[in-house]
């Protein structure tokens, strides 16, 4: 009894999977996994633009019109008219060194030239006294000889005494410090009563114009550097300031710094720009047609430059990730020296989105 029921319970288990296999052989095959859709997006086509060849140097404002004062005698400083900033006429006075010794010294020239003047004056009258009498017969040849001697000395010294006078008052003028021409005072390190001597600074007098961007050329460029090579000045920031051409080129190489100066005239303004300031100074080379892409379609990925390029497989379109070698940047748009070739559609939108190989729709640009 319990093996024939075994038998019939096995029996049974047979039929239904039987059962189950042929409904399974009767339902339909599961339908295939839906494909990708394609991701619209905007293409550019490549093109080529004039691209300037050119390399970056820090350049240093200087104008044409500046000096630093100096005093050209020594003593102490009694008088200081000026303050930092100040604007300044052609010959205002600025400071005063002491100047009693000096006075004193052109006080005694002054009297020492009015005693040789009156001694030159009485033997102006005695040689004409000394020629009358001579042509009268009254008086010998000798002593119309020793006058005339008497005369000329005396002419000499007083003209010694002059020119004299005139030295120690040019000494004199020494201690008033002068502005040379119209400008801006700089700083003033020196106080009312230090004492100063001619290695001793003053100040500064900065006209700020005629300002120039003297650049250094490194001496491998001497081939390429010459007069007329356009210039673009920019700040810190990297705008564009002015556009100039170079106007000077050093004959000699600096032996400090390795380099060639040339010079570059800059017309800004004093406010933009000011004497000693830093700046960049791109020197263009040359100016050489190449492919250039939207700054937006180039990604970066470990330190390699990429863009997505539309390329047609297929029937449809698909998202290439080609790496590219970036050039200098012209606007908003990047130079390419390799990579890509004119032609290429370079997708310029929803780059963050796109993967390698991936269909998308182009819309145009």
């Amino acid at each position: 009894m319990r093996k024939s029921a075994v038998r019939r319970i096995l029996g049974m288990s047979c039929l239904i999977l039987m059962g189950l296999a042929a409904a399974g052989c009767r339902q339909k095959a599961a339908p295939a996994a839906p494909a990708m859709q394609a991701m619209p997006v905007q293409t550019v086509a490549v093109t080529l633009a004039p691209v300037p060849q050119s390399s970056d140097y820090v350049a240093t404002i200087k104008s044409r019109r500046s000096a630093t004062l100096q005093p050209q005698v020594d003593g102490r400083l009694t008088q200081i008219k000026v303050r930092s900033g100040d604007r300044v006429s052609a010959g205002q006075l600025l400071m005063t060194i002491d100047p009693l010794h000096q006075q004193a010294a052109v006080d005694s020239a002054r009297a020492t030239e009015r005693q040789k003047k009156a001694l030159y004056d009485y033997n102006t009258l005695e040689i004409e006294r000394q020629k009358k009498l001579f042509a009268a017969g009254i008086t010998s040849h000798d002593t119309f000889d020793q006058a005339q001697q008497s005369h000329d000395n005396a002419k000499a010294d007083y003209e010694s005494a002059v020119a004299a006078r005139k030295t120690q008052e040019e000494q004199l003028a020494y201690y008033a410090i002068r502005a040379p021409f119209a400008g801006v005072i700089g700083d003033i390190p020196v106080h009312v009563g230090d004492y100063v001597s001619s290695t001793t600074i003053l100040t500064t007098v900065d006209e700020n114009k005629d300002l120039e961007a003297y650049i250094y050329v490194p001496t491998e460029r001497a081939t390429q550097v010459r007069q007329g090579l356009a210039v673009e000045l920019m700040d810190t920031n990297g705008k564009l300031l002015e556009n100039t051409k170079i106007d000077f080129l050093s004959p000699q190489v600096d032996s400090t710094l390795q380099g060639i100066l040339v010079k570059a005239p800059v017309h800004l303004a004093p406010e933009v720009l000011r004497n000693a300031q830093l700046i960049k100074a791109r020197v263009i080379w040359s100016t050489s047609p190449m492919a250039v892409v939207p700054v937006l379609a180039v990604t970066r990925q470990g330190g390699q430059s990429f863009v997505f390029v539309a390329r047609q497989q297929s029937g449809h379109f698909i998202a290439v990730q080609t790496p590219v070698t970036l050039g200098d940047t012209v606007g908003n748009t990047y130079a390419i020296t390799a990579g890509l070739s004119t032609g290429d559609r370079v997708i310029v939108s929803s780059t963050q989105f796109l993967v390698n190989n991936m269909p998308v729709m182009p819309m145009g640009a």
